[in-house]
């Protein structure tokens, strides 16, 4: 049978809860109704996580998101709806959505909407520096 829209969001434990690591998910077919007129929204999802406890599982995820395809939506409202559903499913020490809605009457919009847990402080970023190859030295 094949697969069909789903609200129902699964997860499966964090395989390194000792560590902040980040989980980067680009989604690329996002598509909503615009609530005003009945016509396609198209977006990229960016979605960037910190985990705490759990993960989200991707074909869920998948179909969370197929879910949104019939419905309408303000881009603001269901970048904030998804980040929330994300969040209550998760609690993650970080998220961020970033929603980048494809071009509709000459406007672009993008909408950026982030969640810290109470009292998490990341760790300070490392910079590595680039060192020539070896073999280019005689």
């Amino acid at each position: 049978m094949p697969s069909q829209p789903s609200k129902d969001l699964e997860t499966f434990p964090n395989p390194a809860p000792e560590r902040d690591f980040q989980i980067h998910i680009e989604i690329p077919e996002f598509t909503c109704l615009c609530p005003k007129t009945g016509q396609p929204d198209f977006a990229t999802l960016i979605l960037d996580y910190i985990p705490d406890r759990k993960c989200v599982e991707l074909k869920s995820l998948k179909l969370y998101i197929w879910s949104f395809r019939d419905e309408g939506h303000f881009h603001e409202a269901v970048t904030n709806r998804i980040l929330g559903d994300m969040v209550e499913l998760l609690s993650p020490r970080f998220m961020r959505l970033t929603a980048r809605f494809y071009v509709r009457g000459g406007i672009f919009t993008t909408v950026v909407a982030e969640h810290r847990m109470p009292g998490w402080q990341p760790q300070p970023r490392v910079e590595l520096a680039d060192f020539p190859l070896q073999s280019n030295i005689r």
